[in-house]
């Protein structure tokens, strides 16, 4: 990385929360990047100078290097979990993104899926055309091949549900009131785990919520500010706003982690839109995880499932929302459901959006760790609840030849409901 001469620099930006940082080094054993690569840039402090030095003018945007280490980030914020001093450090790296996303480049196939996913029907029409694909079995002949492709292919092929996984024949009701909810039907979600998002609603009625549509919902916008497109994602999410607020929603209920996190924090995202910074709290105070609804009402408890669960916690559900007990009170509510210990489970799995295919070298390095220590565990059931961890360990125990199987929490919870009901 190159310095700026003294008459070259421009003038400093701000970049509030990055003087916290006292470089204490908590944050380097949390940091999955810098447990595979051992560089200081590709650390959580070490960005932070990084950014603080193209903030104040000292580093130009344009400075390959600290690109590449900025770009290299995952974005799992497991180093704010860590930080003793309250660092934002997510908000940190989005803001640097967007103001550099006018001299950077991104890859052809990371502008591609941003396109598409803010394009409703052209989202539509992407996953409806993936369905098909997935229907005929090829990205399951696919997925051993080397490289880029194959994973992609494993990913798709991961996705696929049982046929008792999708028809569910029990009726669910309950005597409690506890509130309207609005789901997120999910870009991926929707598009690839429409079985889980049935699911979904029907613990959700189960344990006494009223399910109530939001027309006109859109992509959550997530993807777009973790790349630096901030003005997309707040498009997004001001449409988002309008069309949950239609709903008369008390709660708006989100089973994806990474949706949920920058759901929450679209009070942060529109803080500068004086039309909407009010309406982006309000919003954000309703958002709960699909765990955090269930665990409140409970949850219910169903039939008998007997089979051994490890659970690993998706980054932005831990780090991002501070949301741990709820996803284990929804497993403890299945009677015969062993839960064993995953090692490192507060560790990242090397998905992160869309950086599985943008940086598919170092997303393989993490994923590795995670698969070693989900064959050492024995558990035929890996549970998480973000589409993007299901794709990738799933992806990672096909090509691995794994007997384990990745499944949303709320899968296993409405497997067990049907035992019973």
């Amino acid at each position: 990385m190159t310095a700026l001469p003294p008459a070259a620099r421009s003038a400093a930006l701000p970049l509030p929360g990055s003087d916290n940082c006292v470089h204490c080094g908590f944050c380097l054993q949390a940091c999955p990047t810098y447990l595979a690569l051992d560089d200081e840039n590709d650390s959580p402090r070490g960005r932070i100078v990084i950014m603080k030095a193209i903030a104040d003018g000292a580093l130009s945007f344009d400075d390959t290097d600290a690109q590449l280490h900025l770009d290299r980030c995952l974005g799992c914020r497991a180093c704010e979990t860590a930080c003793p001093s309250g660092v934002p450090y997510g908000q940190l790296l989005e803001l640097t993104r967007e103001r550099g996303a006018a001299r950077r480049t991104l890859p052809v196939v990371a502008r591609l899926i941003l396109f598409v996913f803010s394009n409703a029907p052209l989202l539509a029409v992407s996953m409806w055309k993936a369905r098909v694909f997935r229907a005929t079995g090829i990205p399951s002949l696919l997925a051993r091949i080397p490289g880029r492709l194959g994973f992609a292919m494993a990913m798709l092929a991961s996705t696929r549900r049982s046929a008792a996984g999708r028809n569910r024949s029990y009726s669910p009701r309950s005597s409690v009131a506890r509130g309207k909810v609005a789901t997120l039907d999910g870009c991926v979600m929707e598009g690839l785990f429409a079985p889980v998002n049935r699911a979904t609603e029907r613990t959700l009625a189960a344990n006494g919520y009223m399910l109530v549509k939001a027309e006109s919902q859109r992509c959550c916008g997530a993807l777009h500010a973790h790349a630096g497109d901030a003005s997309t994602a707040r498009e997004l999410a001001r449409a988002n706003i309008a069309a949950f607020e239609a709903s008369g929603a008390e709660f708006i209920a989100v089973n994806s982690a990474g949706c949920g996190a920058a759901m929450k924090e679209y009070g942060h995202l529109l803080a500068g839109d004086s039309a909407w910074s009010e309406r982006a709290r309000a919003f954000g105070a309703k958002v709960r995880d699909v765990s955090e609804l269930l665990a409140a009402a409970g949850p219910a408890q169903g039939g008998t499932l007997d089979v051994k669960v490890a659970y690993d916690a998706p980054c932005h559900l831990l780090h991002g929302q501070r949301v741990s007990a709820p996803p284990l009170a929804v497993l403890a509510a299945i009677p015969g459901l062993e839960l064993v210990p995953l090692t490192d489970n507060d560790q990242c799995c090397g998905s992160a959006g869309i950086y599985n295919l943008v940086e598919p070298e170092i997303s393989d390095l993490v994923l590795a760790s995670k698969l070693r220590n989900i064959a050492a565990s024995g558990a035929p059931v890996i549970a998480t609840g973000n589409p993007g961890c299901l794709m990738q360990i799933g992806a990672g125990l096909l090509r691995s030849n794994g007997v384990a199987q990745s499944r949303h929490p709320v899968e296993l919870l409405d497997a067990s409901y049907a035992q019973r009901i």
